[in-house]
């Protein structure tokens, strides 16, 4: 593991000191910092997707339907 080291006002400090035997402030940074990380990544994934599918051409040739539908009926 890495050290991640967060400077706090001195109240800050001393009202998280209050719960200290309720709450595992050290557990609780580090599960935030990776559910935040997963959110991050799930939005670039997201991004990503969205760019390749925005580069697929949504129509298709002039006629392709007509030859598609006679290649079907050719088939039988």
């Amino acid at each position: 593991m890495s050290v991640f080291s967060v400077k706090l006002r001195k109240d800050v400090k001393e009202r998280m000191d209050r719960y200290k035997g309720r709450v595992n402030w050290a557990d609780e940074v580090r599960r935030f910092i990776e559910d935040r990380l997963r959110v991050l990544e799930a939005e670039d994934n997201i991004r990503r997707v969205v760019e390749e599918l925005s580069s697929i051409p949504l129509e298709s040739p002039r006629g392709s339907s007509v030859a598609s539908v006679r290649e079907d009926r050719e088939s039988r």
